[in-house]
């Protein structure tokens, strides 16, 4: 089949004409009545689909010249033995645009997700419980990486009579879940237990309601939920900037989800990044580091240089600035000219675990800003206007 294309001249002199009478040539068949290469109409590198690229611009003006690939790279078919995969795209659209998914569901109104399980995550010799929960959430309930998700325990506050205020949690997984289905969630969680100081015994009186109510939750069993939120803990829209994460403790939960869509899932995002990730993570003995397995596959799945982890184990390390514990402090100093250049060239710096960190971790960027004859000051605030700086502290 042909297609026949005529100008705005040519339809009105069919319209106007009996067919008997009607000639294709005389009528400007195919003629242009707008000046051409002026893109006044429509501009394909700006409103098309490839906009900001150049691409459609390098086809049009390279003509029958232009190829999209060395001919020997374009196949009808994989190659025998290929192992073919389906990319996950369906969850894409979820950050497209400036866009995010935010609040599903309010404290005031929320939803209920249901557990399909939960795990220890450190072993039995690390002080404390932290417990990895994986949820059911209802249909069209989705977020993105770095966001949370606020949670409800069951019950009324004995003091108040009400019930119980929200807790806001770390969302670890991405916007596929850990199942892949788009349709779970996984909260990284610590029991928060009292130790009476002169007794040594936890007082129950004085247990986090939550984080307990969590720890202790079992397979089928339903949680009130509210979320998703959060702007500030996003990963770079730009794919090529380096990506740094220091943690402590469960504050690995946001980062967990950034290294499984950086390194693990199928997903363009993964396949487009261009940049590094260095993750810093503190805790107090071997026992205590959180999701070492998963960790140690993704250093095998990334690219030569792509991903550097360090941990600061407190009570086993010692730092090489007075001989001390290693805390995530400590880590930064000694890599504090590597640090800057980062920055420098563009990387995204994020903090997240207890308020505590703060504190030590700002001192120590202080200091090495000081030797390399930085202002610290001025420096934290550039980081901020250009939005490389995301702290999420509890």
């Amino acid at each position: 089949m042909r297609t026949l294309c005529i100008g705005a001249a040519a339809a009105a002199t069919l319209l106007a004409s009996p067919a008997a009478s009607f000639s294709v040539k005389s009528a400007g068949a195919g003629v242009s009545l707008s000046s051409g290469g002026d893109l006044s109409l429509f501009d394909p590198n700006e409103a098309g689909k490839l906009r900001g690229t150049n691409d459609l611009n390098d086809r049009i003006s390279g003509g029958a010249a232009f190829t999209i690939a060395p001919p020997q790279t374009i196949v009808d078919a994989p190659p025998a033995g290929a192992n073919v995969e389906d990319a996950h795209h369906y969850l894409e659209h979820l950050d497209a645009n400036g866009e995010l998914p935010l609040n599903f569901a309010k404290p005031q109104h929320p939803v209920t997700a249901t557990v399909l399980g939960r795990a220890k995550l450190i072993s039995d010799d690390a002080p404390g419980d932290i417990e990895h929960i994986v949820m059911k959430l209802p249909e069209g309930f989705h977020y993105v990486e770095g966001q949370s998700l606020s949670v409800i325990p069951p019950g009324t506050d004995p003091k108040s009579g009400r019930k119980h205020k929200p807790r806001l949690y770390s969302i670890a997984s991405t916007r596929y879940g850990d199942l892949y289905d788009g349709n779970t969630v996984s909260l990284c969680v610590r029991r928060a237990e009292y130790f009476d100081p002169v007794t040594g015994v936890v007082d129950p009186a004085k247990k986090g309601v939550c984080s307990n109510f969590l720890c202790d939750i079992q397979p089928g069993e339903e949680v009130t939920v509210a979320g998703p939120v959060g702007k500030t803990m996003l990963l770079p829209e730009d794919p090529t900037k380096d990506v740094i994460m220091i943690a402590t403790g469960t504050g690995i939960a946001p980062f967990r989800g950034f290294l499984h869509r950086l390194f693990m899932e199928n997903t363009l995002a993964r396949h487009m990044f261009g940049g590094s990730a260095w993750l810093v993570l503190g805790v107090p003995v071997s026992g205590g580091l959180l999701y070492k397995e998963e960790f140690d596959c993704m250093l095998k799945n990334a690219g030569p240089g792509q991903l550097k982890i360090d941990y600061a184990i407190s009570r086993e390390m010692t730092n090489s600035i007075d001989g001390g514990k290693l805390y995530v402090q400590h880590v930064i100093a000694q890599n504090g000219k590597e640090l800057f250049e980062r920055l420098d060239a563009g990387a995204n710096v994020y903090f997240c675990g207890l308020k505590g960190m703060m504190p030590p971790i700002l001192e120590t960027l202080e200091k090495v800003a000081e030797s390399q004859g930085v202002v610290w000051s001025e420096k934290l605030a550039e980081l901020k206007k250009n939005n490389q700086w995301h702290v999420e502290v509890y």
